[in-house]
Order: C-alpha cells, then sequence, then structure tokens
C-alpha cells in the first residue's frame, strides 16, 4: 500500500464516520477566568507639564511608528514609500 493509498483510506474512514453521526469527544471547557479590576482612570496631562517631543522629530528623521514601537530612520518627508525600522 502506497503513502497515497493509506492517505485516501484514512479520509474515506473519516468521511463515513461523519456520515453516520460518529460523536466526537466534546472539547474540555476553559477554566474559569478570575475578575479583573478595573483599570484606574488615565491621568490628564496639565498644561504644566512640557509635551514629550520623540527623538526622531529632534534629528530631523521621519518618526513614523510601526506596530511594533520602531521608528522610521529616513529624512523626515521622505520620498521613498517604505520606511526604515529600528
Amino acid at each position: 500500500m502506497s503513502k497515497m493509498d493509506g492517505l485516501r483510506a484514512m479520509r474515506e474512514a473519516k468521511y463515513a464516520a461523519a456520515r453516520t453521526g460518529a460523536a466526537k469527544p466534546a472539547p474540555a471547557k476553559p477554566a474559569a477566568r478570575k475578575a479583573v479590576p478595573a483599570k484606574p482612570a488615565a491621568r490628564k496631562a496639565t498644561p504644566a507639564e512640557p509635551a514629550a517631543a520623540t527623538p526622531a522629530a529632534d534629528a530631523g528623521l521621519c518618526g513614523h511608528r510601526n506596530m511594533g514601537g520602531r521608528t522610521c530612520t529616513r529624512e523626515q518627508g521622505h520620498a521613498a514609500k517604505s520606511h526604515r525600522y529600528s
């Protein structure tokens, strides 16, 4: 019996079991999760606090951020369609 014959036999057995309504074992229920306390309200910035400047803005870089938090190292206003992250 070749490998393909064995796979075909297993597939046909699976379809036959599905047609006859053979019961599958029920999946285990996940454990109950503990209630998570609500997050505290975010602190609002006061006018006395200076806005945090990004290092990329000071160096004349693009400063675009990707989802991972990395910033683009190309020059500000670059013509390239892609960003270089580091």
